[in-house]
């Protein structure tokens, strides 16, 4: 069966952006780039691949998830709306419809989990939950691993890691964990 994995960088106080949707905090250059795009190989958007030499095929993943708020990052001021093209894409939206060009991208307003239920019984890959906390939130219970480039900064405030949740204690065991010299740390968990 395919598994979901939340892969996302994130800050040592738990966000994943910055209250406006801000990532720029988060480390785009640095010895940890090479090292995780290989092993987590097709999760920059397509053109940002070509652009930099990045394959794009035979990665972990062949579908991504993203709530509204993740894949509006890439509209309209970066012109991505259909950022993983060579992916299979699901947005998850109940109130925005499709923009021009984004041919390729599935919007619904289906229920996440049995969406992701559904996507573990076909065949394929990895399933990638890209974003965001709201949907992490509503997906925990589905989400096999974790992926955390954890960030040496702190934001303060944002969009934190899994939304908002009720106490609710998931356990989670290390299933590796890299640290580089830029300050970042790849730490992987699988569900306990």
């Amino acid at each position: 069966m395919r598994e979901l994995t939340y892969y996302v960088a994130v800050s040592l106080d738990g966000y994943i952006a910055g209250p406006g949707g801000e990532f720029d905090a988060f480390l785009a250059e640095g010895d940890h780039m090479a090292p995780i795009w290989s092993r987590y190989r097709g999760t920059a958007p397509t053109d940002l691949a070509g652009a930099a030499g990045l394959p794009v095929a035979d990665g972990p993943f062949d579908t991504v998830l993203m709530g509204w708020n993740t894949y509006a990052v890439g509209l309209p001021d970066h012109h991505l709306p259909n950022p993983y093209r060579h992916l299979r894409q699901i947005v998850f939206t109940r109130t925005h419809e499709a923009p021009e060009g984004s041919e390729g991208v599935e919007l619904t307003g289906a229920d996440p989990v049995e969406t992701v239920r559904a996507l573990k019984r076909e065949g394929g890959r990895g399933i990638w939950l890209c974003g965001g906390g709201a949907l992490a939130a509503v997906l925990v219970d589905e989400i096999d691993r974790l992926a955390l480039k954890v960030n040496p900064v702190m934001l303060g405030t944002g969009v934190p890691l899994f939304g908002e949740r009720d106490y609710a204690p998931l356990s989670w065991r290390s299933t590796g964990t890299q640290t580089f010299r830029s300050g970042v740390t790849l730490a992987e968990y699988a569900r306990a």
